[in-house]
């Protein structure tokens, strides 16, 4: 089982499933017109999108195994879909053999990993999300400016620990608003808070007040650390669920995004909301007396997760679709500067992180 948490919940990864066939959803009869509301935008984001195509092309270029250091992305369906391909996901780079190909995650690494990873001789790849690495300058910036830096995020989540590892001896970590009423700093007027970049905005901004009430003098980032793919998709939400009845979220139980989704739906007028890997772990139950059908993905999610879940959602009676569109996204990030052309040498048309999005 995988050591890999989303820090927040604590909870462990279990291995990726077969999906299994169960019986169809029942078409139950319920007052008033069944339709889903169906969130845009959702689904892969930039970063996630650039680290799984490094991996993809990563096998192309040099041939399995390539190895990848925790999980490319949170989702148990992207890395049994990687795994088939020949990607071995490890823990630590100590389990990688001397002079292979390694890919750090989009969730980014210390410099003590980097350094392991060349004390072994590793061919490594870089995955991380720029807007990761916008964090992880951040801190040492304000390091090297000697503030002490306030860290909004999850304990054991691995961007947390990579962005710590930038600056160690001056970050605390602030785990949730109630920690900030308690934390103890050197210097209140020397402070600057930073953020894990999928957050549940409202919750963040909630510890930053806490925080403030106590320091007043304590200094923001020069621009938002929370992602702009966690924004939308919270936002989206936040427009669908007052008219859900119940609203279905597609993402791994360690992908904290997925898991803020969720909870911003019940936040925000969802009657129930469930978190869901695969289509076939929707119950039955959930839908007595459910008239409209609420639905988003992490940015970690495949869209034809999102399909199937539909698929499954029309055959139950739920084959109106109303798409509930709150942004536009086009945002695209170069590969990593190994993986820009072919294995021919030649320009790659995928030497960009993105693709097609119907989302």
């Amino acid at each position: 089982m995988s050591s890999i948490t989303n820090g927040a919940l604590g909870v462990t990864l279990e291995p990726p499933r077969e999906r299994v066939r169960r019986e169809p959803l029942p078409n139950l009869s319920v007052e008033g017109t069944k339709r889903v509301l169906l969130a845009a935008p959702r689904g892969y984001c930039a970063g996630v999108d650039r680290a799984v195509i490094a991996v993809e092309k990563a096998l192309d270029h040099y041939g399995a195994p390539v190895y990848v250091r925790k999980q490319i992305v949170h989702n148990v369906h992207v890395v049994s879909e990687l795994e088939q391909r020949g990607a071995i996901f490890v823990d630590e780079v100590d389990e990688v053999p001397p002079g292979s190909h390694l890919v750090f995650s989009a969730h980014g690494v210390s410099p003590m990993v980097v350094q392991a990873a060349a004390d072994r001789e590793l061919q490594a790849i870089d995955a991380t999300c720029p807007l990761v690495t916008k964090v992880h300058r951040e801190a040492t910036r304000f390091a090297g400016q000697n503030k002490q830096i306030l860290l909004i995020g999850h304990a054991g989540h691995e961007e947390v620990e990579g962005t710590m590892g930038h600056a160690p001896e001056r970050t605390i970590l602030v785990g949730t608003p109630e920690d900030a009423d308690t934390i103890q700093v050197d210097d209140p007027d020397n402070l600057v808070w930073i953020s894990q970049t999928t957050l549940s905005v409202d919750e963040t901004m909630e510890t930053v007040r806490r925080l403030r009430v106590r320091f007043p003098n304590l200094q923001d980032p020069p621009s938002d650390d929370i992602c702009y793919a966690t924004q939308n998709r919270q936002v989206a939400i936040k427009k669908v669920a007052p008219g859900a009845d119940l609203v279905i979220v597609v993402g791994s139980a360690n992908s904290s995004n997925s898991v803020r989704l969720v909870e911003v739906a019940l936040e925000h007028g969802a009657k129930a909301a469930y978190r869901i890997d695969y289509a076939d772990e929707m119950r039955p139950e959930w839908f007595e007396g459910v008239a409209s059908v609420g639905v988003s993905s992490g940015a970690s999610v495949p869209e034809v997760l999102v399909a199937e879940v539909l698929e499954d959602l029309a055959a139950a009676g739920f084959d109106t679709v109303e798409e509930v569109r709150t942004a536009e996204e086009d945002l695209m990030f170069s590969l990593p500067k190994e993986l820009r052309t072919a294995p021919s040498g030649e320009k790659d048309a995928r030497g960009l992180g993105g693709r097609a999005r119907t989302a």
